[in-house]
């Protein structure tokens, strides 16, 4: 049996970014010739895009989890990691998405509207993206952020010209059969229908489409029966058809009474801000069943009452075809003004988004607890610089110290009030915990080498002409003490033999 959802949970996770790589080119007489590691790839997004052959929720009903793919890793070579996987969530049009606050994130009334609902994490630079003529040979790379991950919920809200409403076996099923092609489930027990069917009408040149409502009661709008549930579906009608039902057997039920029982529950249904209130719309008054002859006669008595009420009225049969012809050109006409009125309406005022670079990057906020005093940083920067920082590579938290330097974070914390030693957190929760030192900018000052500087790059040692000349002087004048030095020994010895031949 096929059940009608119009309203799920989905736990969305997205892609997480592929993280940088580190390497080093090396070739045949050059083992060091560069840096070459590439950028990993981006985390795949969620997208939700409004499909006008879905027309349930259904399949996420039995799935609502759902993950889009992961980036790969970048490589050496200047390889970049390869692309995640974005996956394409098909919905009916009409869906409302909303987040777990019950605030409205988009409505998707147009075919092919697309809405990126969990975006994917991004790839990190690889070191050769990194180098820089004072960082020539990064020793690291950055990390992969991961993707949004949580909740959003859909609501569906039938997309129809016209909506009929009315009590359980009033023969809207029957109606909306009789007029389109639609074949809706009809019996003769109450709440057969349970779920909006939707049927397209051509009256002349004019065609629109006409949704049946499951049947109302009274106490519909509080939560009775199923009308609360699916009086979401009316919302978007331009027009409402009333539905009742002459040849009802029910005891202390007529068509005025079951009239005045829809329209009390139709005006105390809220509809959303912007939206013409529902009993504001054009309303029809359709007295159906009249084929058979009691109720033509209570038909033809109700109907001066309900004129006299300014509601136009049409006695049908949807046995006979009665009075459905008169019906549905009365409905192509309101129909057609409706689309008359929204195109010479004025067009709505154009959104212009600017960038924020006037707006602070990220904020400090003091905090106190147990432990004392602690100081939180927050924004989009800092918190995404921490996860693509890789905390066991002291060059890597070097470079997350110069970004913070670079965007302010030391001048921030002193205005704070923070002094060196002080606890820091990066980011809501736990967050990354240090301890600040403004004394040390990075971790450049451990090194024995300049930042992003590797000896092993530099093997010519190779010398300049005066520091030839000075090694040649060295050379000859080391010669010239040596040659004196051999002529004095030697005119030590001849007169040392000398002396031994005249004694």
């Amino acid at each position: 049996m096929v059940t009608f959802v119009d309203e799920v949970t989905l736990h969305l996770r997205a892609g997480k970014g592929g993280n940088g790589c580190v390497s080093v080119k090396r070739e045949k007489f050059k083992p060091l010739a560069g840096p070459d590691g590439g950028n990993g790839g981006h985390g795949g997004d969620i997208v939700l895009v409004a499909d006008p052959q879905v027309t349930t929720l259904l399949s996420y009903h039995h799935g609502p989890h759902r993950s889009a793919g992961n980036g790969g890793f970048g490589m050496g070579d200047h390889r970049s990691g390869a692309l995640g996987e974005t996956l394409v969530l098909p919905v009916p049009v009409g869906t409302v998405v909303k987040d777990p606050d019950g605030d409205v994130l988009v409505d998707m009334i147009e075919p092919g509207m697309r809405f990126v609902a969990a975006p994917g994490g991004i790839g990190g630079l690889g070191n050769a993206t990194l180098a820089t003529p004072k960082r020539k040979a990064p020793g690291f790379a950055l990390l992969g952020t991961p993707g949004w991950e949580g909740d959003v919920l859909l609501e569906l809200k039938t997309v129809a010209d016209v909506a009929l409403v009315g009590f359980p076996s009033a023969g809207k099923s029957s109606l909306i059969a009789a007029m389109s092609a639609a074949r809706p489930k009809i019996a003769d027990y109450p709440f057969t229908t349970l779920h909006p069917n939707l049927g397209v009408v051509q009256a002349g040149d004019v065609r629109y489409t006409v949704a049946d409502v499951p049947g109302l009661i009274e106490g519909a709008s509080e939560g009775k029966g199923l009308g609360l549930e699916f009086l979401r579906h009316v919302e978007r009608c331009t027009a409402l058809v009333h539905v009742l039902d002459c040849a009802t057997l029910d005891p202390g039920r007529d068509p005025i009474s079951d009239l005045d029982v829809i329209l009390g529950e139709l005006g105390a249904y809220p509809v959303p801000e912007g939206q013409v209130p529902l009993l504001e719309r054009p309303q029809l008054i359709a007295l159906n069943k009249v084929d058979v002859p009691e109720a033509k006669d209570l038909a033809d008595l109700v109907r001066p009452e309900l004129e006299a009420r300014g509601f136009r009225v049409f006695e049908i049969s949807t046995v006979s075809h009665e009075g459905l012809r008169q019906l549905s050109f009365a409905l192509g006409d309101i129909v057609e003004r409706h689309r008359a009125e929204q195109q010479a309406a004025p067009a709505p005022e154009r959104i212009v988004i600017r960038p924020r670079g006037s707006e602070k990057e990220f904020t400090v906020r003091v905090e106190g607890g147990s432990y004392g005093t602690f100081y939180r940083i927050l924004g989009v920067k800092p918190e995404r610089w921490v996860q693509q920082t890789d905390f066991q590579n002291e060059e890597a938290v070097g470079f997350l110290a110069d970004r913070l330097d670079k965007l302010g974070v030391d001048q921030e914390l002193f205005r704070a009030g923070a002094i060196p030693g002080a606890t820091v957190v990066i980011g809501e929760g736990d967050g990354i915990i240090f301890d600040w030192d403004p004394s040390i900018n990075s971790a450049a000052e451990l090194m024995t080498a300049p930042r992003g500087h590797d000896p092993r790059m530099f093997t010519d040692n190779r010398r300049t002409t005066s520091e030839r000349r000075e090694r040649y002087h060295e050379r000859m004048d080391a010669k010239a003490e040596a040659r004196a030095e051999l002529e004095a020994e030697r005119l030590a010895q001849t007169s040392w033999d000398e002396a031994e031949d005249d004694a």
